[in-house]
């Protein structure tokens, strides 16, 4: 017997039907059916495509879903239980369906390619949604990428653009006129700046991109095809020509003889993610460089040379291959592509060190093809993105065990909790003396990394990604070379807290090529990785010197030379040196090595190492608050609340002496995370004052310093330092509030009258700054401009301290005081509108009882606008986020304010052909209307 349905009420096909049964319902995989009825295994329903059709159908092939049911009975209206924009997705590609075919049918390939793409990346994302397993911010993100590619696929399929608010379709009838508009702006902005694969969505609708997108770049190696019958080592590398140097570390696969991995797990997984590369980068002139060096006899084709349990490491060829030839086609696909790469060995040994950039110039005398075989075949895909993100659009290509191969350097936007310690160090060169042989030698260098107390550090010694690290490190052999030429670059991740008192070691051996294969010591050289000031090795080439030792030396005792000086610098801070040492100098040796630091925990600059330390140099402490400027923005984001911290306690050390000194330096701070590069830490920043902060009676100084800046804007010619404090204004109110709440916690709300007093001081001030004439002042319109754009911004600052009617009080006075013409400059006149259209658009023009205050004074200013008919477009922008704010309070005005924003836009458009008397005389009167109507509200 058939009984209406309680619970199952709505359900998606997960089998073919045909409908062949008495009164059945055909159906395919896919399709949305809405059940009426059930009985014994059976539903009987209709499909959602075609909701005229009533049949039956078997209820193991329908998927049920969870639903919400309203006005229950032969009319109900059933709404499936599920996101948005799921739903959204799967009735976006049912639609889209039959246009695809038909773009085929119409001979349009390349854009029915194109949208089959899109429509394959939105079933993927669709997919994520429904997993449930992203966090909220990845649920944000995918929602995101769906939004931007279905608004390009209804835009090249000729479909309407929907409206949406949070990525959800919003319903018309409920958002005003004007936010329709806006979400339509919105949504063609996405499409104009996305590609066609729906690329450079990394933004949110609407929003400038303020951080640059990164690229990474994966090389996969799926053939080495020579057969050199020794063990080898391929590394990879991006090599910049123009600046000629390396700009990433090296990726490292290690071959057996027979030319599969070493180790067998990596079988098909040789692949390696290049990451953090800028839009600059991508601009270099970059090559993709592959070294190879095999391990084995001194000479390849001399098995004489050597007895064969001595194993050298010496260089055998190099491949090159332009990124500016591959970058376009891996741009333009989504999939790996593979590429053919040359190996050449070099004809003179001796140059090495230069043989990428002789293939490079194609200086064919200096190189030679040892085969026919084409060498390296390699695969390329260059994905975009944060790696978080990049990671999750792409689990099969980390499913494979990729390496991670970051640049050198810092990337060109710094993440907050990027910890990172690498110390990159390039074996550059040597001189040695031939040491009474007839043939020069063949020198080989074995490096350590040794702690404080003498022990060798396991694992800290990286010769590329994909393979483990090493205690060890020995260099490739030179044949018969003794001013050999490495340029060899190793990677010493070394612990943070093994840093101090650790040194480097590097020992020389001659590697005899006669039967006993000896490797005979020479000679070591060494050096700290930290000076006694507590600074790291600077990033550049030092000159160490060489001392004198032999086979039988065995360094067990390390403080017999680490009381030697290391290089020249080192020698002449040590004057009083005994003659009788146990090793003594080469004065005809020498070694030269290059460091690079990248770390987020120590630091190569002197300023900011006495600013950490300014109790052990207390007289110097005004000086070295004035060197903060040079240190540089990567050193003081390392070291950000470490830096502030120090500020602060130098600012409750003396107040009086210092308070101008770290204002200034606390402003340079501010606006150095106004920088895109930085911009990331600006929550760092926000979280430091909202848990770490303890200055609890720096806001007085703050207030003083501040106000001190803004009273002195009329006096002073030059003003950089007073538009460096307005552009900080908003940190400076956060610490200001910050301080003042711990304060009064820890005093019980004492002195609450003088902060009070102070504030509004302060706010004549900036009513004084406001009101100055500078129609003959450039100087002064930027810093009228500064103050104006940070203003907005500390209005959620005040309304932790003051009520709403108080905040609106501060503001009303604010802007009231800005002059009333609007003959000033049209540059000061489009930010004095966009600061007040930014105060409608803040959170305290929401509330009714601030609304009553502010009004008057945003209509003034935007009626002598209108009156002049200047900025036309930034007026009616404020005026229609005034009447959608008004329109959300209360939909009892809604009609009139239609009314309104029907004149105001047939205003407007038509303003020209009126005499300026009447469309004054009209603006004039509603604006009168509407203070009136609504100003009792």
């Amino acid at each position: 017997m058939w009984t209406p349905t309680e619970d199952e009420k709505i359900g998606v096909v997960i089998c073919n039907f045909r409908g062949s049964v008495t009164q059945g319902l055909a159906l395919e995989v896919g399709e949305t059916v809405q059940i009426l009825e059930k009985c014994e295994g059976w539903f009987r329903g209709f499909s959602t495509r075609r909701p005229n059709v009533k049949g039956v159908f078997p209820a193991n092939y329908v998927h049920l879903k969870k639903a919400t049911v309203t006005n229950r009975g032969p009319h109900e209206t059933v709404v499936p239980l599920e996101d948005p924009v799921v739903t959204e997705v799967t009735s976006t590609l049912q639609e889209w369906a039959s246009l695809w075919k038909q773009l085929y049918v119409k001979h349009k390939v390349d854009l029915f390619y194109k949208v089959r793409h899109v429509m394959m990346e939105l079933i993927d994302l669709r997919r994520q949604l429904l997993s449930g397993h992203l966090t909220q911010d990845q649920s944000r993100d995918v929602k995101r990428h769906i939004t931007v590619r279905l608004d390009w696929g209804n835009e090249h399929l000729g479909l309407d653009l929907v409206p949406r608010k949070e990525f959800e379709m919003v319903d018309e009838d409920q958002i005003s006129v004007s936010d329709l508009y806006k979400m339509h702006l919105s949504s063609r902005h996405s499409i104009q700046q996305s590609t066609t694969q729906g690329e450079n969505t990394r933004q949110r609708h609407g929003e400038p991109s303020r951080v640059p997108v990164p690229h990474h770049l994966l090389v996969n190696l799926k053939s080495f095809t020579y057969n050199i019958g020794e063990d080898t080592d391929i590394f990879f590398s991006l090599y910049d020509l123009r600046e000629g140097k390396t700009i990433s570390e090296k990726f490292m696969v290690r071959l057996n003889k027979n030319g599969g991995p070493k180790n067998p797990e990596k079988v098909d997984r040789l692949c390696a993610l290049f990451t953090d590369l800028s839009n600059k980068d991508m601009k270099r002139d970059l090559y993709i460089v592959s070294q190879v060096i095999r391990t084995g006899r001194m000479l390849l084709n001399d098995s004489k040379k050597g007895p064969p349990h001595v194993q050298y490491r010496r260089p055998y060829g190099c491949a090159v291959l332009a990124m500016s030839d591959v970058l376009q086609i891996i741009s333009e696909l989504k999939e790996e592509k593979d590429f053919v790469l040359k190996v050449y060995t070099c004809n003179n040994e001796n140059e090495w060190y230069q043989i990428h950039e002789n293939i490079i110039r194609k200086s064919s005398n200096k190189y030679t093809a040892p085969s026919n075989n084409y060498g390296l075949i390699i695969s390329l895909q260059l994905l975009r993105g944060d790696i978080e993100q990049v990671r999750r659009e792409n689990p099969l290509i980390f499913s494979r065990g990729v390496a991670f191969t970051r640049k050198l350097g810092f990337p060109d936007v710094i993440m907050p909790g990027d910890i990172r310690n690498d110390l990159y160090l390039t074996l550059e060169r040597g001189d040695f003396e031939r040491g009474g042989k007839s043939v020069q030698k063949n020198i080989e260098v074995a490096m350590y990394v040794l702690y404080a107390d003498g022990e060798i550090l396991k694992d800290c010694i990286s010769l590329g990604s994909g393979e483990p690290n090493l205690p060890e490190y020995r260099s490739f052999v030179l044949y018969h070379n003794n001013s050999p030429r490495w340029s060899e670059v190793i990677k010493l991740p070394i612990p943070i807290d093994r840093f101090r008192g650790s040194h480097l070691r590097f020992e020389f051996r001659h590697c005899s090529t006669k039967d006993k294969g000896e490797k005979k010591l020479f000679g070591f050289a060494f050096t700290p990785l930290m000076r006694e000031d507590g600074t790291t090795l600077s990033d550049e080439s030092h000159e160490l010197y060489v001392y004198k030792c032999d086979e039988n030396t065995t360094f067990s005792n390390h403080a017999l030379y680490l009381g030697l000086p290391c290089c020249k610098d080192d020698f002449n801070s040590c004057p009083n040196i005994p003659s009788s040492l146990i090793f003594q100098r080469s004065t005809k040796e020498t070694f030269w090595i290059c460091t690079q630091l990248s770390s987020t925990k120590l630091t190569q600059n002197v300023d900011l190492l006495a600013l950490l330390k300014w109790k052990a140099h207390p007289d110097r402490v005004m000086d070295i608050l004035g060197r903060l400027r040079h240190v540089s923005g990567e050193e003081i984001v390392k070291f950000l609340q470490d830096i502030l911290d120090t500020l602060f306690s130098i600012l409750d050390d003396n107040t009086d002496k210092y308070g101008p000194l770290v204002f200034q330096s606390l402003v340079f701070i501010i606006n150095l995370l106004r920088d895109s590069k930085y911009y990331h830490f600006r929550p760092v920043m926000d979280t430091y004052i909202q848990k770490h902060f303890a200055g609890a009676l720096a806001y007085k100084e703050l207030i003083r310093c501040l106000k001190w800046y803004m009273d002195r804007s009329a006096e002073v010619v030059r003003q950089d330092h007073i538009q460096e404090a307005m552009r900080a204004l908003e940190y400076l109110f956060k610490f200001i509030v910050q301080s003042r709440i711990l304060y009064s916690r820890a005093t019980c709300g004492m002195e609450e009258e003088q902060f009070r007093t102070s504030i509004q001081e302060l706010f004549q001030s900036i009513r004084f700054v406001l009101s100055l004439d500078s129609r003959n002042s450039e100087t002064l319109i930027f810093t009228q401009a500064a103050l104006l754009n940070s203003f907005p911004a500390i209005f959620d600052e005040l309304l932790q301290m003051f009520t709403v009617q108080e905040v609106a009080e501060f503001v009303r006075g604010t802007l009231g005081s800005m002059p009333s013409t609007v003959h000033i400059g049209q540059s000061m006149d489009v930010v004095k509108l966009q600061s007040i259209a930014r105060t409608v658009d803040s959170r305290l023009f929401s509330f009714p009882e601030s609304r009553r205050i502010l009004l008057p004074v945003v209509l003034h200013h935007i009626h002598l606008h209108l009156r002049q008919q200047k900025e036309l477009l930034i007026c009616s922008g404020i005026l229609s986020s005034v009447f959608s704010i008004i329109k959300t309070s209360s939909l009892f005005f809604s009609l009139f304010l239609c009314f309104f924003v029907c004149f105001f836009l047939v205003y407007f458009f038509f303003v020209s052909f009126f005499v300026s008397f009447f469309g004054c005389f009209f603006i004039s009167l509603f604006l009168s209307l509407y203070l009136s109507f609504f100003l009792s509200f």
